[in-house]
């Protein structure tokens, strides 16, 4: 391979690869404010390396808020993130990641089709009962759509 080809870091692959990211500046990306950031790095699922005091963010960091921020919008506990994020370092090739994260989005997928079942009674219920009130009203001459 000659020098020519050889990946520097004025290529974009490498260059990207070794990006570091401000506190700031991933605030301002996922829309988060920087205690968010801090507190994931207080319960240890990010670790910036730091520069006296400012916290410096690489590639990776930026890769696992992305996924923790995703985990709590599907539901998942901060144990569960966690746990997936720890999948990674045990198997590189995120395989066990993966089927892990099916096997959770599937119990999720589960208890959310449970609930929405219960919801859907409730629902009936009140339709049920706002229909009765509203055929009572009626009886006594009281239009049910007027304050």
């Amino acid at each position: 391979m000659t020098a020519a080809a050889l990946p520097s870091a004025k290529t974009p692959a490498l260059r990207d690869s070794q990006r570091i990211y401000s506190i700031a500046e991933l605030s301002r990306e996922f829309a988060i404010t920087p205690r968010t950031i801090r507190f994931y790095e207080d319960e240890g699922l990010i670790k910036p390396r730091r520069h006296g005091t400012t916290r410096l963010y690489t590639v990776g960091d930026r890769t696992r808020l992305s996924w923790i921020l995703r985990g709590k919008r599907l539901g998942f506990s901060l144990a569960e993130i966690r746990e997936l994020l720890d999948l990674y370092q045990v198997d590189r090739t995120g395989m066990q990641q993966l089927r892990e994260l099916l096997r959770r989005c599937q119990l999720h997928i589960g208890d959310l089709e449970r609930k929405r079942a219960d919801l859907d009674q409730h629902i009936g219920e009140f339709r049920e009962v706002a229909a009765q009130v509203s055929a009572e009203l009626k009886q006594r001459g009281i239009d049910p759509e007027s304050d």
